[in-house]
């Protein structure tokens, strides 16, 4: 298998782990790009940049930045909210994320020509911000398809990072062990701006299902509208209709006593308002994922998005399907958008269980995917 020749990289940055075809200094960069929020993913090979080891104060301030270790290499996750993109391009140009991704002959001597190098950028904002990248950092985007990068994302994940995979048991978060050899089909549900549904019958092997526009841009909408509340910290049981108000403790009604006690918005409490429309929303994907499982006959739902980040009426799941969820949940289509760059440098993350790690080779001799997961 061969390696990337020493023209890629600067002589002095030209070192190799022992385990690994990773050079130094050479990340792989990807954004997703939503409605709401950027999600930045890239490897290198190491925790830090020297950059940010020499001078953290200059560091731009992300709305989260956590980095996961694997096979000898470091993946980062960086998130923005989408009305920062400036702040974002700054990041990229902080740690010089846009000029190491140039690693084939010909993107060199693309370079060498004036032509931009690319990076891969996927949703909305590949098509909004492209320019902006342009004037900014100097290089184009590449777009790719955003419904294709979440199902291969999700098989990432699930394929690679231990312990990636939770559920909740009598309310306790538990993490699931994933036999990847048993792996499909799935239920994979992404809860971002808006929501969409796949079914996932293995690698390569995807189908959008489903989709519906009340996700997490409406709770977020509705929630600034109705309310100032930053707390999910509030009792809907001043707010929603149940049957307990009866004979039962069944939730009947979201908003129900808006119209059962006659109740103006003045009335309500804000925390109860954003609570109860939080807890309306996520039982309402929640109820589409499971129809859609029972429909296709398939056992395991997979939630994904940035909607369920530290979002516990999300988590509450019943039903014949197991409902599991993504330690990484806003990610996966960023992820996905990284493993595009198979076409250029064959970049190869094995499975844990094989004695094989990531390597890269050259494009001459390039034809497995980027992501190739033998087992």
């Amino acid at each position: 298998m061969a390696e990337i020749p020493k023209h890629h990289v600067p002589e002095e940055n030209n070192t190799k782990s022992e385990k690994t075809g990773i050079q130094e200094d050479v990340p792989y960069l990807a954004l997703d790009i939503g409605g709401s929020l950027i999600k930045l993913v890239y490897f290198s090979r190491h925790e830090q940049s020297p950059a940010e080891n020499q001078d953290s104060t200059n560091m731009i301030k992300a709305l989260e930045h956590r980095s996961h270790h694997v096979h000898g290499v470091w993946l980062h996750f960086v998130k923005f909210e989408t009305r920062d993109i400036n702040q974002c391009l700054d990041f990229i140009k902080f740690k010089q994320l846009h000029c190491q991704v140039v690693l084939t002959r010909t993107d060199i001597e693309r370079k060498q020509k004036g032509i931009a190098a690319k990076i891969k950028v996927t949703w909305a904002g590949a098509y909004k911000f492209a320019d902006l990248f342009m004037e900014k950092i100097g290089v184009t985007v590449e777009k790719e398809d955003g419904m294709d990068c979440l199902a291969v994302g999700a098989n990432f994940l699930l394929k690679v990072i231990q312990n990636e995979a939770f559920t909740f048991i009598k309310g306790k978060k538990e993490s699931v062990d994933i036999d990847k050899n048993d792996l499909f089909p799935y239920i994979f549900v992404n809860i971002g701006s808006g929501v969409s549904i796949h079914k996932v019958a293995g690698d390569g092997n995807s189908e959008l299902v489903d989709v519906t526009r009340i996700g997490g841009i409406t709770c977020w909408g509705l929630g600034r509208w109705l309310t100032k509340c930053k707390s999910k910290c509030g009792n809907i049981k001043r707010i929603d209709l149940f049957l307990e108000d009866t004979f039962s403790m069944m939730n009947i009604g979201s908003f129900g006593k808006t119209i059962s006690e006659n109740k103006t918005l003045e009335d309500c409490n804000a925390e109860d308002i954003s609570l109860s429309l939080l807890e309306m929303i996520s039982h309402n994907i929640a109820q589409i994922a499971s129809l859609n499982a029972c429909i296709y006959g398939i056992k395991r739902i997979f939630f994904g998005g940035s909607f369920i980040k530290d979002n516990t009426c999300a988590s509450k799941s019943k039903g014949t399907a197991k409902a599991m969820f993504l330690g990484h949940e806003g990610f996966v289509g960023a992820l996905g958008a990284l493993m595009s760059y198979e076409n250029k440098h064959g970049l190869l993350i094995m499975d844990e269980s094989q004695d094989v790690e990531t390597t890269l080779k050259s494009t001459s001799s390039c034809h497995d995917p980027l992501w190739n997961f033998r087992g």
